[in-house]
C-alpha cells in the first residue's frame, strides 16, 4: 500500500465522488451562516444543514467536501495525548434525497480498498442493532462474512439531537495491528486503545423524530458521511498518531527547531510541543476566515489558543515571537486544499504578530503577580484563588481564565469561577454607566478616535449610487479590527463612498458592501470627525478584511425616497414664508426614506385655511415640475443670490445651493430629485408646537401619499360596513345614528329613573325626625352613583328639610350618597363628614361639601352597619 500524503488523501477523495456524479464544493467558512446553535464549524455536515432541513435547496442533489473543522470541548487535552486536537479536517459525501445505503456503503468500501488500497481483511464494518438493511448489504452485497460485521446500539451506532431527521449508522474500522492493542484477550472493534480505529462513518438520515420516542420514517432519506481526513492519514502511513502524518509532523518539526528541541525525548516537552503544533493550525485557519481576538465568543477561543500556545512557548524557552512565522509552515503546508491561505497570509501574520505582542507584554508581569498569589494560597492553606485575583490577572494582564486556570491546575490550585464572573459583570455594568455613545451601536465614542486622523472618505454619491473602493478601517463595537466575518455587526471605511451620511436631518444610506468573499449589509451611515463615513451594519455572508477592494452599493429605492422628502421640505419653507410671512425660518428638520418633519419659526398654530394653503402651494410646485440644479459657489455668492441659509448654521467657504425652478434657492448639502415631478404629491399629517415659538408640520410624499388614502379609503370602507351602508352615504348613517342615539339615551335615563325609585320602594315612612328635620338611611339595591343621586334629590323635595343617606349594591361593588338641604345644614348636618365616617365600613372611602357627597366601597356586607351608623352619626350632627 502507498503511502499518501494528507494532500495527496483530501484530492483523491474529492475527485472519486466527482466521478460519481457529485459536486466537490470548496470547505466553507469556520464561522457558521445563520447558525446560532454553532460557534464555530464542528463537523462536514454542520454548513449544510439548510440543505438536510430543506430550508435551502442544494446545488446538487450529490455533494463532496473536506471541511475545516475546530472541536475545543476537549481543549484540556491537547498536547497532553497525542489523540486529541482542535483543528481537523472532515472527508464528506452527501445525498440529498437522492441515493442511499447501498451506494453510500459500495462506495466507501471501494474508495478504501480500491483506490486507497487498503487490506479488506483488516476492515471491519459496523451497524446499527436494528438495522436489517445495513447488515445484508454489507454481507450479502459487499460479501462480508457475519461475524466481521458488528451490531452496536443507539449509544454507538444511531445518530440523533432531540427532535427532528435521525437515523443508524454503519462505521468502517480498521486493525492497525497488535502492536496498537491494549493485549487484552478479548479486544476487538469498540475496544477503547488504539489497535481498531474508526475511519468512516454512514450516517443513514432516514426517520423523523417526534422529540418523544416516536419515529416516522422519511419521505427523502439523506446521507451525511464523514471521515476524518487526518485520522485516514494515519492509517495509510502506518504511523503512531495524527502529529506523525506528514503535514503535521513537519509542522511540529518547525516547532522543534525554533523551541531547539526534539520530539520524544521529553514528556513535559511534548505536550508544549504538540499544543502549539496543535494550536497555530486552528488560529492560522480562524483567522483567514476572519476570526479576531477578542473577548467574546469565536474571538475569545482565538485569544484563548493563541495565548496558550505563546505561554507553552515560553515553557520551552522560545525567545521572542513565534507564531507568526510558525503560521507561514502551516499555510505551505495546507495551500493545496486551501489557496486562500495564501492570499490572506499577510492578514494572518498581523494579527498573531500584533495579538503575540500583546501577550508578552503583560504575560511575565502577569505570571510574577499569579507566583504571588499562588504563595499568598499556600500561606493560608487555601486551594482557591478567588475571583477578584481571577479577574485581575484578566483585566490587567490579559490571561483568560481558561488559561489562568491551567496554570494553577498544574499545581494542584483552582478557581472561584462564580466570582470570576461575578466580578465581569460588574465590569462590565459600570462600563455601560460610564460609557459615552453615539449612535452606532451603544459604541463608546474612542472607537472613533482611534482611527487614523489622516484617513478621509471621498464621497461621491450625488451622481452616481455605486463604486468600487477600498476598505481602509474596519470596527466592531469596541475595538478597530483586521476583519468581520459572517453574523458580525461592526462599521467599515472606505476611501471613497457613494453613501450619504446622516447630516443636516437626512437619514443616511442603506445598501450593501460586497467583494469576492463576502457581503456587508448597511443599516446606517453616519458621519465621523476628520471627514470620514462610517457604513455601520453586520457582515451576511462570508468575511470583509481590511484593503479588501469592495463594490459599494446603495440602495436606490430607498435613497429616492428620502430625496423625494428632502426636496419636498425646500418646497414647504417656501410655501410657510409665503404664506405666513418671512419670519418663518427653518428650526430642523428630519428627512427619511418614509416620512417628513419640518421645524420652524411661528407663533401660533396654523388654521386649518393656511394649512390647506401651504399644502396646496407645495403640490402646486410638484405640479409644475420644476427642474432641481445644484451649483457648487462660495458662500458670498450664495447670500447674494438670495439663498437661504440655516439661521446658527455654520458653512464652509464653498457651499452647493439647491434651486428648485424660481420657487426655491436654499444652501443644502443633501441628495434631492432631478425635477420636483418626482415628488409626485404632498400630504401634510400634522402640525402642532414642540417648544416657545417652534412649530412643527410632518409629512410625506409620493408612495407615502397614496399609502396613506389608501388605508384612509380601507378605514372608511371598514366604517361603512359596520354602519351598514355605503361610504356614500355614511355621514347621513351617521347624522340618523345619533339621532337614534339620543331618543335611546333619552328613554334609557328615564327607564334608570323609574328602576332606581322601584328599587327604592315606598321608605317615605322609614325617615325618622331628629331636631325638626327628617333623616332617612336606607338601601336601593342594583342602582349605580347617577341613579343615588337622582333619588336622593327626588327624596328632598318629598321629605322637605332633611338629611338622606342612601346606600346601593351593585357589581359587586358598593355606592354610598349623603344629601342634605338647606336647612339641614345649617343645623348642623354636613354630608361629606357623615359620608367619611361610614365609607370605611363598606371597604371604602369618599367625601365632599355639606349638602352633598359620595363614596365608592368594596365590602357589599358592610351596608347595613354603615347606614345604621349614618343615623347614629347625623344624630350626632343634628343634636349641636
Amino acid at each position: 500500500m502507498k503511502k499518501y500524503g494528507v494532500n495527496e488523501l483530501r484530492k483523491m477523495f474529492l475527485e472519486f465522488f466527482e466521478s460519481k456524479g457529485h459536486l466537490a464544493m470548496k470547505s466553507f467558512s469556520l464561522v457558521p451562516h445563520n447558525d446560532q446553535s454553532l460557534l464555530l464549524i464542528n463537523s462536514g455536515m454542520a454548513p449544510l444543514k439548510p440543505f438536510f432541513t430543506g430550508q435551502e435547496i442544494p446545488p446538487c442533489k450529490r455533494v463532496t467536501t473536506c471541511q475545516k473543522c475546530i472541536r475545543t470541548g476537549d481543549i484540556e487535552n491537547v498536547g497532553k495525548t497525542a489523540r486529541h486536537g482542535t483543528f481537523f479536517e472532515m472527508l464528506g459525501n452527501f445525498s440529498f434525497g437522492d441515493y442511499f445505503k447501498q451506494d453510500a456503503i459500495r462506495w466507501s468500501w471501494e474508495f478504501l480498498t480500491e483506490v486507497v488500497g487498503l487490506d479488506a481483511d483488516r476492515l471491519y464494518p459496523s451497524v446499527y442493532v436494528d438495522d436489517d438493511e445495513a447488515f445484508a448489504i454489507w454481507n450479502k452485497e459487499m460479501g462480508i462474512p457475519a461475524e466481521r460485521i458488528f451490531k452496536f446500539g443507539k449509544e454507538d451506532n444511531f445518530w440523533e439531537h432531540g427532535a427532528g431527521p435521525c437515523g443508524p449508522c454503519s462505521e468502517i474500522y480498521y486493525d492497525r495491528g497488535e502492536s496498537y492493542g491494549c493485549g487484552k484477550p478479548d479486544c476487538t472493534v469498540g475496544c477503547d486503545c488504539d489497535r481498531y480505529m474508526e475511519v468512516w462513518n454512514n450516517v443513514f438520515t432516514q426517520f423523523d423524530n417526534d422529540g418523544h420516542g416516536h419515529y416516522e420514517t422519511l419521505e427523502k432519506k439523506n446521507i451525511d458521511t464523514g471521515m476524518g481526513l487526518e485520522r485516514l492519514a494515519v492509517v495509510v502511513q502506518d504511523v503512531d498518531s495524527i502529529f506523525a502524518v506528514d503535514t503535521i509532523k513537519a509542522l511540529l518539526d518547525r516547532v522543534c527547531e525554533i523551541a531547539k528541541a526534539t520530539y520524544k525525548e521529553d514528556e513535559k516537552k511534548d505536550v508544549s510541543l504538540r499544543l502549539i503544533t496543535d494550536h497555530i493550525r486552528s488560529c492560522t485557519f480562524m483567522i483567514s476566515d476572519g476570526i479576531m481576538p477578542s473577548n467574546e465568543g469565536r474571538g475569545y477561543v482565538l485569544r484563548r489558543l493563541l495565548r496558550r500556545a505563546a505561554r507553552h512557548g515560553r515553557l520551552l524557552g522560545i525567545e521572542g515571537k513565534f507564531l507568526a512565522d510558525l503560521s507561514g509552515t502551516v499555510i505551505r503546508l495546507s495551500r493545496d486544499g486551501y489557496p486562500e491561505l495564501e492570499e490572506k497570509k499577510a492578514m494572518i501574520q498581523k494579527v498573531l504578530a500584533e495579538e503575540e505582542e500583546k501577550f508578552n507584554r503583560t504575560i511575565d508581569q502577569g505570571l510574577s503577580i499569579l507566583a504571588d498569589f499562588e504563595e499568598q494560597m499556600a500561606a493560608a492553606g487555601e486551594k482557591i484563588l478567588s475571583g477578584e485575583n481571577s479577574f485581575k490577572l484578566y483585566d490587567t494582564f490579559g490571561f483568560p481564565l481558561d488559561l489562568t486556570k491551567e496554570i494553577l491546575e498544574e499545581k494542584g490550585y483552582g478557581i472561584d469561577e462564580d466570582g470570576f464572573r461575578a466580578c465581569m459583570e460588574e465590569q462590565r455594568k459600570r462600563a455601560r454607566d460610564a460609557r459615552k455613545t453615539t449612535n452606532y451601536m451603544g459604541a463608546d465614542v474612542t472607537v472613533y478616535q482611534s482611527i487614523d486622523p489622516a484617513l478621509t472618505s471621498t464621497f461621491c454619491g450625488y451622481d452616481r449610487l455605486q463604486e468600487t473602493g477600498r476598505i481602509t478601517v474596519l470596527a466592531t463595537a469596541d475595538a478597530l479590527t483586521e476583519a468581520l466575518t459572517d453574523g458580525e455587526e461592526g462599521t467599515i471605511l472606505t476611501d471613497v463612498s457613494p453613501f450619504y451620511a446622516t447630516m443636516g436631518g437626512q437619514q443616511g444610506d442603506i445598501g450593501t458592501i460586497s467583494c469576492a468573499d463576502g457581503t456587508f449589509e448597511v443599516t446606517e451611515t453616519i458621519k465621523l470627525q476628520g471627514n470620514k463615513f462610517g457604513h455601520v451594519g453586520r457582515v451576511a455572508r462570508g468575511m470583509l478584511k481590511v484593503s479588501d477592494e469592495v463594490l459599494l452599493s446603495v440602495d436606490e429605492a430607498n435613497r429616492t425616497a428620502t430625496a423625494r422628502n428632502h426636496s419636498a421640505t425646500h418646497l414647504l419653507h417656501k410655501a410657510l414664508r409665503e404664506t405666513l410671512g418671512t419670519h418663518v425660518e427653518q428650526a430642523g428638520s428630519y428627512v427619511s426614506a418614509d416620512r417628513l418633519r419640518f421645524d420652524f419659526t411661528h407663533f401660533s398654530a396654523l388654521t386649518e385655511e393656511e394649512l390647506s394653503l401651504v399644502e396646496k402651494r407645495v403640490n402646486d410646485a410638484v405640479r409644475a415640475d420644476l427642474s432641481v440644479v445644484t451649483e457648487e459657489m462660495s458662500l458670498d455668492e450664495a447670500k447674494k443670490s438670495g439663498a437661504m441659509a440655516l439661521f446658527n448654521e455654520k458653512y464652509a467657504d464653498n457651499v452647493r445651493v439647491v434651486s428648485m425652478g424660481d420657487y426655491s434657492r436654499e444652501l443644502c448639502g443633501g441628495t434631492h430629485v432631478g425635477r420636483t415631478g418626482t415628488i409626485m404629491a404632498f400630504k401634510i399629517l400634522s402640525e402642532n408646537g414642540i417648544a416657545a415659538g417652534v412649530r412643527r408640520i410632518e409629512a410625506l410624499t409620493c408612495d407615502g401619499v397614496f399609502s396613506y388614502y389608501e388605508n384612509l379609503e380601507k378605514q372608511l370602507s371598514e366604517a361603512a360596513k359596520a354602519a351598514k351602508t355605503e361610504p356614500s352615504g355614511l355621514i347621513r348613517r351617521i347624522e340618523s345614528l345619533q339621532a337614534e342615539i339620543k331618543t335611546l339615551s333619552a328613554e334609557n335615563e328615564s327607564l334608570k329613573s323609574q328602576a332606581a325609585k322601584d328599587a327604592l320602594g315606598d321608605v317615605l315612612d322609614q325617615a325618622i325626625e331628629l331636631n325638626g328635620l327628617k333623616v332617612l338611611a336606607a338601601k336601593a339595591p342594583g342602582v349605580d352613583m347617577n341613579g343615588l343621586r337622582e333619588l336622593g334629590d327626588s327624596l328632598k323635595e318629598k321629605l322637605g328639610e332633611c338629611l338622606v343617606v342612601l346606600a346601593s349594591e351593585k357589581d359587586g361593588k358598593v355606592n354610598l350618597v349623603a344629601a342634605a338641604t338647606e336647612g339641614a345644614v345649617k343645623k348642623g348636618a354636613h354630608a361629606g363628614n357623615l359620608i367619611k365616617a361610614i365609607a370605611g365600613l363598606v371597604g371604602g372611602g369618599g367625601g365632599g361639601r355639606p349638602n352633598m357627597a359620595q363614596a365608592g366601597g368594596k365590602n357589599p356586607a358592610g351596608i347595613e352597619e354603615a347606614l345604621k351608623k349614618a343615623l347614629e352619626t347625623a344624630k350626632e350632627q343634628l343634636a349641636s
